[in-house]
């Protein structure tokens, strides 16, 4: 699934292209995706410009003059810009042509991606109301995760990957920063203090910012807007080296399940 450095590098792919824009028509040739995509995408949205884009969590957000498109890209979505004669290919379930001829093409094989039109603020709308601070934005840092975690038992992994926590620490990105932080990911999150959380909070950030950098993970079906697949996949320390050594020195990194998910860290160096 794409996390929030593949979908921020798509959304700033995106941008530059659609910022000014007015949409001629919305094709909407697979309603069934997630849930179904909204009947007022294609009544409204046409003669409206799209102003910017934004991301919130995983969500990206295009602001036009009466409302928002709010689009997940689920687990395999993908956004392309292409020339409005583009033949159709599979899967390419909707449509956003602009008026310069080029179009905004959404393709889901698996189907488990949404887009919804907003008439109202997005922080109202269901999905992303009860989200927590964004990992890159100035309301989160060690003293938001100390607090939140008192009297929590919960395996800190489990805890920093809560979307009510902080949003977009996926599994890899997860694995990466308790690696980084040297916090071993069973620990429970109401047993780390306020200097640990700190030196968390600043590893996802650094963590994040580097893989948005590197254009975002690869390990299964992400491509970029431009059809290009992310590297950050080649500096991951921990996530997918079990049996190898730690990039410090030390034995082998371990690999184990916490929460349902596969969980990478340095038995010796986190603690």
């Amino acid at each position: 699934m794409p996390e929030l450095p593949e979908v921020e590098t798509t959304r700033a792919g995106i941008e530059p292209h659609v910022r000014g824009q007015r949409v001629r028509t919305v094709i909407v040739r697979q309603p069934q995706l997630r849930w179904p995509v909204s009947e007022a995408l294609a009544e409204v949205l046409p003669g409206q410009t799209i102003r910017t884009v934004h991301r919130r969590a995983k969500y990206l957000l295009f602001e036009a003059e009466t409302g928002h498109i709010c689009l997940h890209l689920g687990m395999s979505g993908r956004l392309r810009i292409v020339p409005a004669d583009t033949p159709v290919a599979t899967h390419d379930h909707v449509d956003i042509v602009l008026d310069n001829d080029w179009t905004v093409r959404f393709n889901d094989a698996r189907r488990f991606g949404s887009l919804f039109w907003l008439d109202g603020p997005p922080e109202r709308f269901a999905l992303l109301a009860h989200l927590g601070p964004e990992p890159l934005g100035e309301a989160f840092d060690g003293d938001w995760l100390y607090t939140r975690s008192r009297g929590r038992r919960a395996p800190v992994k489990t805890f920093i990957m809560d979307s009510a926590t902080v949003v977009g620490v996926g599994n890899i990105y997860a694995c990466e920063a308790l690696h980084a932080a040297r916090i071993h990911p069973r620990r429970p999150a109401g047993r780390i203090g306020r200097t640990r959380y700190h030196a968390l909070a600043s590893a996802i950030r650094q963590v994040l910012a580097d893989a948005i950098v590197a254009g975002g993970t690869t390990l299964r079906d992400y491509i970029g807007v431009d059809g290009d697949t992310g590297y950050f996949q080649l500096h991951l320390a921990a996530y997918g080296k079990s049996g190898q050594p730690c990039p410090r020195g030390c034995g082998p990194i371990r690999r184990e399940v916490i929460g349902q998910r596969s969980t990478f860290f340095c038995p010796v160096c986190q603690k």
